[in-house]
């Protein structure tokens, strides 16, 4: 029997940011086992932050009874949905089908199919494939009125400077997965976020207009960050779920960053805390901010999920290694690797091994041989937390972690990586 309370849970962590009827949505949600889905389109070649929100409620709504569909688009990922500014370059469908498979791989770890409530796969090529232009227009083209698409957000910002008629047929699309999986599997909830609100909302009333059956949707916020700019953007780019992208090391970082003023909104939409440990962690941080006990909860948590218990022990033991509160030596070359490219990295031979000086110069730790000798006769210089005494000292094969690794401190929290090749 699916949970009754489901929903109050979901507007508790403040998920539903817009949605059709909420109470006939409760009524369905709290008599049985609903059938919905949820889709990612392959735009690139990892998922990122705000995939990981559609992820995460799905597994609130499955953990809950409730069953899922999980639809990578290997249609609409050809196409993309528009954006407020610029036309997208459409990528080749061989890279499409690629990314198909990798984002695939990403979701599949995260959802059970096991169970009365099991999820299912679904690529809406597989539907979309066969249908011709003229079927297109006819069955589904003619229930959008051109007068309700042109009045979409994205349409309105984008009429001006130009927007395609690909990309303004986007929603129709979109809209005919829903009524696929609706005849063929009774699916009867869309849900996804907030910038998906138009197209999920032609999903349900293409349903209306087709079949005359009544349909649910409700779509996530957008989540911003206090100053209200979007989350998701590092300086290395978006905040990706792939390892090769974005190093667990960095992702941890990422979230244990967080602003004082958003960990608690973000406790809520990415983890699993109860409702009185995210509480109580609230409190924490009105009284001790400094402690940064919610942040940490919530680096770990999400990091575990993402790349499981040992990434988050790695990621823990590296940041503090690198700073002095850990042993080096017993970092696995992963983590020690990913902690040292956030800090950046100088490349040296391995045979040609510069002095601790040289060194200090190259990695951007001194602005000159003198700061550097002047650095290292104040005690503030470490290779691999040892203090520096000797400034003519020539790191040896001895002192690489890993076969291939030197960390430079200066002071406690000035940090550099040196790759010996």
């Amino acid at each position: 029997m699916a949970s009754a309370n489901i929903l109050d849970d979901l507007e508790w962590r403040g998920l539903v940011a817009h949605s059709t009827d909420l109470d006939a949505l409760r009524s369905a949600l709290g008599e049985r086992s609903v059938r919905f889905y949820v889709g990612f389109d392959p735009t690139a070649p990892s998922l990122h932050m705000g995939n990981l929100l559609q992820i995460v409620t799905l597994l609130r709504l499955q953990r809950a009874g409730h069953t899922p569909f999980v639809l990578v688009g290997g249609a609409t990922g050809m196409i993309g949905d528009p954006r407020d500014s610029g036309e997208r370059t459409l990528n080749p469908e061989e890279t499409v089908q690629a990314w198909t498979e990798r984002v695939r791989g990403q979701v599949e770890p995260f959802v059970s199919f096991e169970g009365d409530n099991a999820a299912t796969m679904v690529n809406n090529l597989d539907w979309t494939a066969g249908v011709s232009a003229i079927e297109f227009l006819r069955d589904i083209g003619k229930h959008f009125p051109v007068n309700r698409m042109l009045a979409r957000d994205v349409v309105r910002n984008r009429l001006e400077d130009g927007i395609s008629y690909t990309e303004f047929s986007y929603v129709l699309l979109q809209s005919m997965d829903y009524l696929h999986l609706h005849r063929a599997h009774g699916v009867e909830l869309q849900i996804g976020g907030s910038d998906q609100w138009g197209n999920i909302t032609g999903g349900v009333e293409l349903i209306r207009r087709a079949d005359g059956d009544r349909v649910h949707a409700f779509v996530t916020p957008l989540v911003t960050k206090a100053d209200g700019t979007k989350y998701g953007k590092t300086e290395g780019g978006a905040l990706w779920l792939d390892p090769d992208m974005m190093s667990p090391y960095a992702f941890h970082q990422f979230w244990l960053n967080v602003e004082d003023e958003k960990v608690v909104e973000l406790l809520k939409l990415f983890t699993f805390l109860e409702h009185g440990e995210i509480e109580d962690l609230a409190a924490q941080t009105a009284e001790k901010p400094f402690l940064r006990a919610a942040q940490k909860a919530l680096a770990d948590e999400v990091t575990t999920l993402v790349h499981g218990a040992g990434e988050t022990a790695g990621a823990k033991a590296a940041a503090a290694a690198l700073f002095g509160g850990g042993e080096l030596t017993t970092l696995n070359a992963g983590s020690l690797a990913g902690a040292l490219a956030e800090v950046g990295v100088l490349e040296v031979e391995a045979a040609q091994m510069p002095s601790v000086v040289d060194l200090l110069v190259g990695s951007g730790l001194a602005k000159s041989k003198g700061e550097a000798r002047r650095t290292i006769a104040e005690g503030g210089a470490y290779v691999n937390n040892v203090r520096v005494e000797d400034p003519d000292l020539i790191p040896s094969e001895a002192d690489l972690l890993g076969g291939a690794w030197l960390v430079l401190r200066r002071g406690k929290k000035k940090i550099a990586g040196v790759r010996a090749t």
